[in-house]
């Protein structure tokens, strides 16, 4: 990429933010996706660093066990009021065990497994890619404000929706 391009991003970046740096607006987003796109088509990946990994993975463990364990409190709050339902629970009951019998279901499922497992290595690349590209190109100007969001969001995630 060249230093031209690069300081026109970077203040369009710097650009997005007006007065109040906490209020972002759709120039960021263009730059963002201008930084990626060209960077991604010029140049080798740069590889992110072993810190950036670990809190990306930290943060994706406790995102995950928030939604777990906000879909067991929906649950146990729930089942009452499905109990409440009687037949039509019954009815919805058979229903979905026939279907998952069904041959045509399960050739579904086989094929989306499948999906799944081939598609694993490209989305594992990609997201290396991208955090690689976040820390080289974005991480020097917009850490600071990422960290802060992300700190306030996790305060307020953990009084509604506690990881534990």
């Amino acid at each position: 990429m060249s230093p031209c391009f690069q300081q026109t991003v970077m203040c369009t970046i710097l650009g997005a933010f007006s007065s109040n740096p906490y209020e972002m607006n759709g120039k960021f987003a263009l730059a963002l996706i201008l930084t990626l796109q060209v960077s991604m088509s010029l140049c080798q990946v740069p590889p992110p660093s072993e810190e950036l990994v670990k809190k990306y993975e930290d943060m994706k463990s406790t995102f995950y066990s928030r939604l777990i364990k906000g879909f067991e409190t929906a649950r146990a709050q729930l089942a009452p009021m499905v109990q409440q339902m009687g037949t039509d629970q019954q009815e919805a009951k058979e229903y979905l065990e026939a279907v998952q019998v069904h041959p045509k279901f399960q050739g579904a499922v086989k094929i989306a497994s499948g999906l799944a497992q081939e598609a694993s290595p490209v989305v594992e690349k990609a997201r290396i890619a991208a955090l690689g590209h976040y820390e080289y190109y974005l991480r020097p100007y917009i850490g600071a404000y990422l960290d802060d969001s992300i700190t306030q969001i996790k305060s307020v995630l953990d009084k509604v929706l506690p990881a534990q």
